[in-house]
């Protein structure tokens, strides 16, 4: 589902995107709106992956408005003329929607949107699956993949990186073990476990399993890990 919002000073050519998108089973239609400076405090607040954009608008064109973005979603730009094609082009916009909006031409446009998202979604998945970190242990160093580290296990000065088909012992402080590995990907869950998110297989009151291993769930951590995981 492609998560979109809609700028138009004009309320009518807003309610063809709004129908359009109820229409279509790949847009989730945020929110809509007349006011570009408002748009602009909604964009640097929420990331959304598709803008429905009006060029002629007052106070600032949608031109303007794009290149004011820090993190800049995707485009498709709406408009009554075709003589800026050419520049909404140099902006990278996925695709140019001349009005009135055909909703077959509406479609076309989301069309490539969903594919462009589709493709950066596979290669950012394919970023991560091979993103590695080197690990040493005593005289020997190992490149580990993030993706195979299930979680990590402190005893005393030493922690125990547990990979799927082996273990490596480090002499590491658990407080700077974020520094090993991303912290959008591992949540601590005792005063001596830290684990991969994307491992767990399952969750109870004091403890969650990975890897068939039962690791415990310490109580000051309990209601972050949940909160964490968005489990009520």
């Amino acid at each position: 589902m492609i998560t979109c919002i809609a700028i138009d000073d004009e309320p009518r050519a807003l309610e063809v995107i709004e129908r359009y998108c109820q229409k279509s089973n790949l847009t989730d239609l945020k929110a809509t709106f007349r006011e570009p400076v408002k748009a602009i405090e909604f964009l640097n607040r929420e990331k959304v992956d598709l803008v429905f954009l009006d060029i002629n608008m007052p106070d600032i064109s949608g031109l303007q408005l794009i290149q004011t973005l820090a993190d800049k979603p995707m485009v498709i730009f709406t408009t009554a003329y075709s003589t800026y094609a050419v520049e909404s082009y140099s902006l990278n916009a996925i695709d140019y929607l001349l009005k009135p909006i055909t909703f077959d031409r509406f479609l076309a446009g989301v069309n490539k949107a969903a594919n462009l998202l589709q493709t950066k979604n596979s290669n950012s998945a394919k970023d991560d699956e091979s993103a590695a970190v080197f690990i040493k242990s005593g005289s020997q160093t190992y490149q580990v993949r993030i993706a195979d580290i299930l979680y990590l296990e402190k005893d005393g000065n030493y922690i125990t990186v547990f990979l799927k088909d082996k273990q490596i012992l480090i002499r590491e402080n658990m407080g700077d073990i974020f520094d090993l590995v991303p912290a959008s990907e591992f949540v601590r869950v005792h005063k001596s476990y830290v684990v991969a998110i994307k491992h767990i297989t399952m969750i109870e009151v004091h403890q969650l399993i990975i890897n068939g291993t039962k690791i415990p769930i310490g109580s000051t951590y309990r209601e972050p890990l949940r909160a964490r995981l968005g489990l009520k």
